[in-house]
């Protein structure tokens, strides 16, 4: 069994699982899934491997008020968080704002921050969490 990140961040349990619930019921942000290749590299190389990889990009991508080409600066493949980014409508600020409210042209702080990377990684616990469903 992989990890269940909600066990491990109690006190946004129900944000998270709002936030996975809505995502479900749009059939763009439903459409991305992990594949075996993602299943693999993400068994690879570890859960908090690629936690620290999601820090990483979310303070690349994500963290200033007016990121560079935002709306074009989380690729669709070619790592694990990114299509975890897309699935939850964190890969770019006007989705962030359009879906949780986030203000744009503002920094993010550590917190929220934080909080995207916690709900990323709920996304791809759940979808490791399909693997052994199946």
């Amino acid at each position: 069994m992989f990890w269940d990140s909600r066990k491990v961040y109690n006190e946004i349990v129900q944000s998270i699982d709002e936030a996975l619930g809505k995502l479900k019921h749009s059939k763009f942000r439903s459409s991305f899934r992990l594949n075996e290749k993602d299943r693999e590299y993400i068994k690879e190389k570890g859960r908090d491997v690629i936690e620290n990889h999601a820090r990483d990009f979310v303070k690349q991508k994500l963290a200033d008020g007016d990121p560079l080409n935002d709306g074009k600066q989380t690729p669709m493949r070619g790592h694990p968080i990114f299509k975890a980014m897309h699935g939850t409508a964190c890969c770019c600020r006007g989705c962030l704002n359009k879906w949780y409210k986030v203000p744009r042209h503002t920094p993010l702080t550590e917190m929220q921050q934080e909080k995207i990377v916690r709900l990323l990684m709920a996304w791809i616990d759940e979808q490791m969490k399909e693997e052994t469903d199946e």
